[in-house]
C-alpha cells in the first residue's frame, strides 16, 4: 500500500469491493453511477449487495484512480486494458489505463488504473493527491 494507506474491504455475496481512500481523487464515477450500492451519506457507505455484480464491477472499473477494486465471489478480478493506455488531461494529470506495474516507496503495486502524479509535488508519489497545481 502506497504511503501507509489504509485499504477497506465491503464483502458482498458475489462480489467484494476495496476502497483505498487515499488514492481517492472524488471523481464521483462511483456514486453517480450506482448509488444504490455506492452512497456516502450511509454507513457502509459501499454495499455490493445493492445490485448484480457485474453492474457493481462495470462501475469500478469506471474509477479512474484505482481507488475502488473489486475480486467476485468465484475469485476472477478485473482485467487490465491492452493495449495500456496514457492519457494527460486538462489539469495535467496522466491517467493510465493497463496492464501496469507501479513502483512506489513500499514496493512495486500490480495495477490496472492509475492517476499519476505528473507535476511531482504529491506526498502520495507516484499517485497524484491533488497537492501540486491540479489541485489549485
Amino acid at each position: 500500500m502506497s504511503g501507509g494507506a489504509d485499504i477497506k474491504a465491503y464483502e458482498g455475496r458475489s462480489i467484494t469491493v476495496t476502497f483505498e481512500a487515499g488514492r481517492c481523487l472524488h471523481a464521483a464515477e462511483c456514486v453517480h453511477g450506482l448509488p444504490e450500492v455506492f452512497d456516502t451519506a450511509r454507513r457502509p457507505w459501499i454495499q455490493p449487495d445493492g445490485a448484480a455484480a457485474d453492474r457493481v464491477a462495470e462501475v469500478v472499473r469506471r474509477c479512474p484512480s484505482g481507488a475502488l477494486r473489486y475480486r467476485l465471489a468465484d475469485g476472477g478480478t478485473e482485467s487490465p486494458n491492452r493495449p495500456t493506455h496514457i492519457t494527460r488531461n486538462a489539469i495535467g494529470q496522466l491517467t493510465v489505463r493497463g496492464e501496469l506495474s507501479v513502483d512506489t516507496a513500499e514496493g512495486t503495486r500490480a495495477e490496472t488504473r492509475a492517476i499519476l502524479c505528473a507535476c511531482g509535488r504529491s506526498g502520495r508519489q507516484p499517485y497524484c493527491d491533488h497537492s501540486g497545481p491540479c489541485g489549485e
